[in-house]
């Protein structure tokens, strides 16, 4: 084996490692849907916070996993991350654009069909992760339910719907939190820590 290894090496054959980026993306992910949600379920307004995670964690550092997922052949991480990164690019630039003057505000039942496209896209990606581990169905599961909730509190205007939706979402960002840490430890020490 080593004789095969260095006669590889001698030719220039060498393999190549590379890092799980899905940990970063789900952490990326999770932890700005998990601040997002606690303003959606009625505990602090909207920030600098939670744009700036939606720009710098939520966007780029998920759109920088799909890109490493590319690389790896993962056409399902490379659709998932890069696709919700660039989410909350477009959520953060629907947000500030009107307030910068570069645009009219959206209004809320258009908001809804924004809200319920991403749903939609949400539904066929789950379809994509029922041979996938019991974590990653849950999250894409909650994902699903998370936008239809959105997209049916702008269409209605219902505070209560609003709540629920905010609760969701915290569970859904925790659950994809746990499955990066999850990923992050089996890695590092080599056994399962956390089941996912």
């Amino acid at each position: 084996m080593a004789e095969g290894t260095t006669r590889n090496a001698a030719r220039g054959i060498m393999e190549t490692r590379y890092a799980n980026p899905a940990p970063l993306g789900l952490m990326g992910f999770g932890m700005t849907t998990v601040l997002l949600n606690i303003h959606n379920a009625g505990f602090f307004p909207i920030s600098a916070m939670v744009l700036a995670m939606g720009i710098f964690y939520g966007g780029l550092a998920q759109v920088i996993a799909g890109i490493m997922e590319f690389r790896k052949g993962n056409t399902f991480g490379t659709t998932a991350f890069t696709s919700y990164g660039l989410f909350w690019l477009s959520l953060v630039g629907l947000i500030v654009m009107p307030r910068l003057g570069w645009a009219e505000a959206t209004p809320h039942a258009y908001m809804g069909w924004y809200l319920f496209m991403w749903g939609v896209f949400t539904l066929f990606m789950l379809l994509g992760t029922l041979r996938s581990s019991v974590v990653l169905r849950l999250i894409f599961l909650l994902l699903t339910v998370l936008f239809f909730l959105l997209a049916a509190r702008d269409w209605t205007g219902s505070e209560t719907i609003g709540t629920i939706a905010g609760w969701e979402g915290i569970l859904t960002g925790a659950c994809a939190i746990y499955l990066a840490m999850a990923e992050v430890l089996h890695e590092q020490l080599g056994r399962k820590v956390l089941p996912f």
